[in-house]
């Protein structure tokens, strides 16, 4: 289970995971996280000289919120080095579901895994899958903007040497002389061995629809039109093939079982039905993952069933764990789209909720490893970032330690000498209690101060320098 992931880059940085709030506070303060102050002095100190970060809001509530992050799991670790002051139960929740499904699925699914010869031979003769076909072929392609006319005249073309073939001319001269295709037309239109699924559908189909020497019509792919010369078609022996068919049909008859299962549990439940306005909440809440909903809000549903609702609260718990990348996904998803995930959700609550009833859950000894696994990623992050255990000076309170640690990491972060480690999951978690906030205010005066700092002392070299990072570049490179 991976609830930290290392960022490959700063552009982590230019992730904000949660809204400003302006509030009445000191101005110079940027972001709190519980009793400590991330202040404009600080995060001029770690961006005045990182100037492949512009000096942009954008990129300071990023740093502001990774500040927020490493500052409550040093808390949290200086409080407690086995971090069971921190609630990680709903860390591993998915898991604990996942295995709870599974449970479900092997008291329940009844599956036939006994696989005759017989059976085994009747998919071998009826699966192309395990066939190998070599083709050539001559490629012409469209001149760009092609005019209705310009089309037909490649068409043409590519018919007149088809029926040049039939008259006897060699496929492989034609093809050496004609072919626009440049990887293949040396080796007289050669293309090699290849398997179903390996070349785009109409190619293919053709292919399939050719005996060994026959050529095919003019085929039209998004590359151009082609004339494919079937070579050679060679099926993988049997006893090559033989086990990897019995896995598969095995494969087959569980998925099989499974949805029948799964179709009897949503009929007991009644087909889940869409809650007006759900697609907006859910695109919101994947704009904004770390948003903190109210009890009430949590609990709206978007999905209902008989007996059940797909909530908001549970659906922003899963958007939690997914990639940012994801979460970009769901706000430009089309409304179909969204509705099948949304389905999707819901079907996996229809059959947690079954397998509840039904008593199942995993043995106490597996969800105390999936904490202690969960616990040790967070010690281990900590231990990497330098801000556990702590460096303090002998009867130091622990709330400045905390501040030197985080304000190091993070200029090891934005110097490229450490990868940043945004918590993910986790961070959520430990936001969750703990009051914490970024100021709207505070950013705009650090960038203004940023700006005029180094606008006052001229451009840099790198400033000036052709090619120089943007703020989602790498500085240590791929």
């Amino acid at each position: 289970m991976t609830i930290l992931r290392v960022a490959p880059a700063m552009a982590g940085l230019l992730l904000a995971l949660g809204a400003c709030r302006d509030e009445p506070i000191d101005p110079d303060v940027v972001a709190r996280a519980g009793s400590h102050m991330l202040r404009v002095n600080q995060v001029v100190e770690l961006l005045l000289d990182q100037e492949q970060y512009p000096a942009q809001a954008d990129v300071v509530e990023g740093l502001a919120e990774l500040w927020t992050d490493y500052t409550l799991l040093a808390t949290a670790a200086e409080a407690d080095s086995t971090l069971r002051n921190v609630d990680l139960l709903p860390l591993v929740q998915q898991r604990i579901d996942q295995e709870m499904l599974f449970q479900l699925r092997d008291s329940a699914i009844q599956v036939d895994t006994t696989v005759t010869e017989s059976d085994l031979r009747s998919r071998y003769e009826g699966d192309a899958s395990d066939v190998r076909f070599r083709a050539s072929h001559i490629m012409l392609g469209y001149p760009l903007q092609a005019t209705p006319a310009q089309r037909d005249s490649v068409r043409d073309r590519l018919q007149a040497l088809r029926g040049r073939i039939e008259a006897g001319a060699s496929f492989a001269d034609l093809a050496r002389q004609f072919s626009q295709d440049g990887g293949t037309a040396a080796a007289g239109g050669d293309l090699g061995t290849f398997g179903t699924g390996e070349m785009v559908r109409p190619f293919e189909d053709a292919v399939l629809a050719l005996e060994p020497g026959e050529v095919s019509d003019v085929v039209e792919t998004p590359m151009g039109l082609h004339l494919i010369r079937l070579d050679e078609r060679e099926r993988v022996a049997f006893e090559a093939v033989a086990p990897d068919l019995r896995n598969r049909i095995r494969a087959e008859r569980t998925t099989r079982a499974e949805s029948l299962f799964v179709a009897g549990v949503e009929e007991r439940g009644g087909e889940p039905a869409l809650v007006d306005g759900a697609l907006d909440v859910v695109r919101e809440l994947a704009r904004n993952p770390g948003t903190r909903l109210s009890g009430r809000a949590a609990r709206r549903p978007l999905l209902e069933w008989s007996g059940g609702s797909l909530t908001a609260g549970r659906v922003l718990e899963l958007l939690r764990f997914e990639e940012p990348g994801f979460h970009q996904q769901v706000v430009n998803s089309e409304d179909e789209a969204l509705e099948g995930f949304l389905s999707t959700l819901a079907r996996r609550e229809l059959l947690t909720d079954e397998a509840r009833r039904a008593g199942l859950a995993p043995p106490p000894e597996t969800i105390d490893s999936l904490v202690a696994e969960a616990s040790a990623q967070l010690r281990t992050a900590a231990r990497r970032l330098g801000i556990f255990p702590l460096d303090r000076a002998p009867g130091e309170r622990p709330e400045p330690a905390v501040a030197r640690a985080v304000q190091g990491a993070l200029a090891q972060n934005l110097s490229g000498a450490t990868p940043p480690v945004p918590l993910g999951p986790i961070g959520y978690q430990l936001r969750s209690t703990t009051s914490h906030a970024t100021f709207n205010a505070g950013i705009g005066r650090a960038v203004l101060r940023i700006g005029e700092l180094r606008a006052s002392r001229g451009p840099s070299a790198g400033e000036g320098a052709v090619g120089s990072p943007s703020p989602t570049d790498d500085p240590a490179g791929p």
